[in-house]
């Protein structure tokens, strides 16, 4: 187990030291302060819009970094090849590839973190600016403690993202291996849809490949209540359970592929 702490304490401060995640939610912030000029346009909707906008933000970054640093975490130390001098330590292939995982989850919680306390700080100026008859109309409090739940969620999908990017690494070069990650992940936000591929048509292999990637591919729609809670609608603790141990399994048995295919790679 310390093995793995020590290779995931490196991907974090490897991360920390990489400007493109400093970049990222930089623009992040700066997209949540922008949403308050652009919510004007909408009179009496400028607190939904903040509040929209900033999660889809939050959501979008996090995403980009989970991808764009996890296809890199097996794929950079190839090309490097300081791969060989790492197997060399006392470090096993699976421990190699749980620190990197671990490296990479902490670092998108923390980073998604500073971004939930950007995104209430903004909504606190705006709920302070607003008059009180203005504030009496909204759905919600502007700084709605329910909007963390949503917040959670997201941080629960970066880690699938995370377990993706990772397993596609493994034996994909970097530009497939993000184009694969990145296919899933649209394909998981449309997944209830590919169960209905049959309104479409009465094509039997359309249907057929319409349920084979429903029930193959991870169903992104459980976790994604952003919607929900901007309005004030109710996400039970059941509702969040479902997503969270439909994820948990996908990143277990990711995991799994991962260090199988990884520890069956020839590096000479």
């Amino acid at each position: 187990m310390s093995a793995v702490l020590v290779v995931a304490r490196g991907v974090f401060k490897e991360s920390v030291r990489d400007r493109i995640g400093y970049n990222l939610v930089f623009f992040a912030v700066l997209l949540m302060a922008a949403s308050i000029l652009l919510a004007q346009v909408t009179a009496g909707q400028d607190v939904k819009i903040i509040k929209d906008l900033g999660l889809a933000a939050a959501s979008a970054i996090g995403m980009l970094l989970a991808v764009f640093v996890g296809i890199s975490l097996v794929s950079k130390e190839v090309e490097r090849r300081s791969i060989y001098s790492l197997l060399s330590k006392p470090i096993t292939r699976p421990q190699f590839i749980l620190g990197k995982y671990l490296g990479l989850t902490f670092t998108l919680v923390v980073n998604l973190a500073i971004m939930a306390v950007a995104y209430y700080a903004v909504l606190v100026y705006i709920d302070w600016q607003t008059p009180a008859l203005t504030s009496q109309g909204w759905e919600a409090p502007a700084a709605d403690p329910r909007l963390l739940k949503a917040f959670a969620l997201i941080g629960v999908e970066l880690m699938l993202v995370t377990a993706l990017a990772l397993f596609f690494s493994t034996f994909s070069s970097a530009f497939l291996a993000a184009g694969l990650t990145i296919a899933v992940y649209v394909i998981g936000h449309f997944n209830t849809d590919l169960k209905n591929l049959s309104s479409l048509g009465n094509s039997p292999v359309l249907i057929a490949i319409g349920k084979g990637l429903y029930y193959t591919l991870p169903n992104l729609t459980l976790l994604d209540v952003k919607a929900d809670v901007v309005h004030a609608h109710t996400v039970s603790g059941q509702q969040m359970l479902a997503g969270i141990l439909s994820a948990g399994l996908y990143i277990g048995l990711l995991l799994t592929a991962s260090i199988i295919v990884f520890s069956r790679r020839d590096f000479k």
